[in-house]
């Protein structure tokens, strides 16, 4: 997964300023080049070239599109779907590459169209009158779209290149994914996660925003029509045992998840910086397979971020989050247990700081009494509060090696910790509902809806005070896990 890292080797380094009176100026927002992140950026067409820059008063262009005899500009209404219909896109076509931008407005679109058509024309040895549309028949081929090429912060010009993270753009689609008709049958894996959507109380308002934030999300999710052969797309939920907070999680192979994926954190606000940090911690693990989450609760509590599912050395999974004396503390412990490896890494990305980073990890031997015993030496490194005594007599009655653990750590400190016990049994799950003060009978109406025997995990779990941001649950609860299942192409 190769990191997208603005190019410095202009030509002419320019400024805003010593460009003079432009031929035309304004912001616009412009899809990169090695991962298709949309970022705003001031725009200045001076002659044959269309510079952009970060803003106004830039001393040195982020990027610049040479336009060339054979160069298009065209509008591109189709793109505007969904949540996108305020957006008025077009393209401007060089040899190497198809540039897709957009405006806020159709009047300023066409503005654009028609200057870079006329300084197309001027190259051509026309007068040009505007209209919409120089090019030659090739250089605005849609299907040179995500390759490399003109000099941009996304890449370094010359020949086009592959890069790891960002192949072809998946196809295009306007129905949302849990929608659509080739998965309606009833062992499908998107309409378990349709059903089980459909027995949460808090997800039946049309005009919630937590209901609107879950549809976002499950439009990013790549069509199966996009896996090739030997690929799969994987399922999983948690919940907390009185269904006040659920996590969704989704994952496949990056080349079709990466684009879909920050289009989503584009549309849900997520900063800039953080999906930088997306591709820099991609570019330093280079993951096969890369996922996005979902929080939501009752009231009304939203986040989301991404993971990557894959075992990785456990200080490569360290550099993903913020440093400090938690990353520090992690670290103390890991050595301590001989605990050297993560299965999985993720980070949220929620537009206001803190940036909360979550590492899970296997627990160390072969049996469960060493393996319990390293999960509480966790909760005392890290300083947490220990188990209330009725849920550690429940855990303590599991006989099953494969426990888990995770952790989530921030610049401002812990967040929140949880041992995950595997494979509960109905007896245990009633327990742990009982001392959850939940209903049993809510958890069981999302388990049939999902299709599912039982938890794949109960966890254990503690979040700090000050952490739940009155939204969720601070202190000790007990959460569920289910693996849904995995689609691939032959299903």
């Amino acid at each position: 997964m190769a990191a997208a890292k603005p190019n410095k080797n202009f030509e002419t380094k320019v400024s805003v300023t010593s460009l003079g009176t432009p031929d035309k100026d304004g912001f616009l927002t412009k899809q990169g080049g090695s991962i298709k992140t949309w970022k705003r950026r001031w725009f200045v067409l001076k002659n044959d070239t269309l510079y952009y820059f970060k803003t106004q008063k830039d001393t040195e262009q982020k990027g610049e599109i040479k336009l060339e005899k054979t160069s298009s500009c065209n509008p591109e209404p189709g793109l505007r779907t969904g949540k996108k219909k305020n957006r008025f896109y077009f393209s401007v076509g060089t040899s190497t590459r198809t540039f897709l931008m957009f405006s806020d407005s159709e009047e300023t679109m066409k503005q654009w169209v028609d200057r870079i058509s006329k300084a197309i024309d001027l190259l051509n040895g026309r007068s040009g009158d505007g209209g919409g549309s120089s090019a030659s028949s090739s250089a605005g081929d849609s299907g040179r779209r995500g390759s490399e090429g003109a000099k941009d912060e996304g890449g370094s010009g010359g020949a086009p290149k592959e890069d790891p993270i960002q192949n072809s753009p998946p196809k295009k689609t306007d129905e949302p994914a849990f929608t659509k008709p080739a998965d309606t049958a009833g062992n499908s894996v998107r309409p378990k996660i349709n059903r089980a959507k459909n027995v949460i109380p808090f997800l039946q308002d049309e005009d919630s925003k937590v209901l609107e934030f879950w549809q976002i999300w499950s439009e990013s999710i790549p069509p199966k029509e996009d896996l090739q052969s030997g690929m799969a797309i994987e399922y999983h939920v948690s919940t907390s045992a009185n269904m006040q907070k659920l996590t969704w999680r989704t994952a496949g192979p990056q080349n079709i998840f990466i684009q879909k994926m920050v289009d989503f954190f584009w549309n849900v606000g997520a900063p800039e910086s953080e999906i930088d940090r997306l591709n820099d911690v991609g570019a330093l693990i280079n993951p096969i397979k890369i996922g996005s989450w979902i929080d939501m609760s009752a009231k009304g509590g939203m986040d989301g971020g991404w993971y990557f599912p894959v075992d990785i050395p456990l200080k490569m999974a360290i550099e993903a989050a913020d440093p400090g004396d938690p990353a520090k503390k992690v670290t103390e412990w890991a050595e301590k247990h001989t605990v050297d490896k993560s299965f999985s890494v993720g980070r949220d990305m929620g537009a206001a700081p803190p940036r909360q980073t979550e590492i899970r990890v296997k627990l160390p031997g072969n049996d469960f009494s060493h393996q319990l015993m390293v999960g509480l030496d966790a909760f005392a490194c890290f300083g947490f509060p220990p188990l209330p005594e009725n849920a550690l007599a429940i855990l303590q009655e599991g006989t099953e090696a494969g426990m888990c653990m995770s952790v989530i750590t921030s610049s401002d400190g812990f967040v929140r910790l949880g041992l995950l016990s595997p494979k509960p049994s109905p007896e245990t799950v009633r327990k742990l509902c009982s001392i959850a003060g939940a209903n049993e009978e809510d958890l069981s109406e999302f388990q049939r809806a999902l299709g599912s025997d039982g938890p794949s995990y109960a966890e254990y779990q503690f979040l700090k005070e000050g952490f739940g941001y009155g939204v969720y649950k601070e202190g000790f609860d007990i959460v569920f896990h289910f693996h849904v299942g995995c689609e691939s192409c032959d299903d």
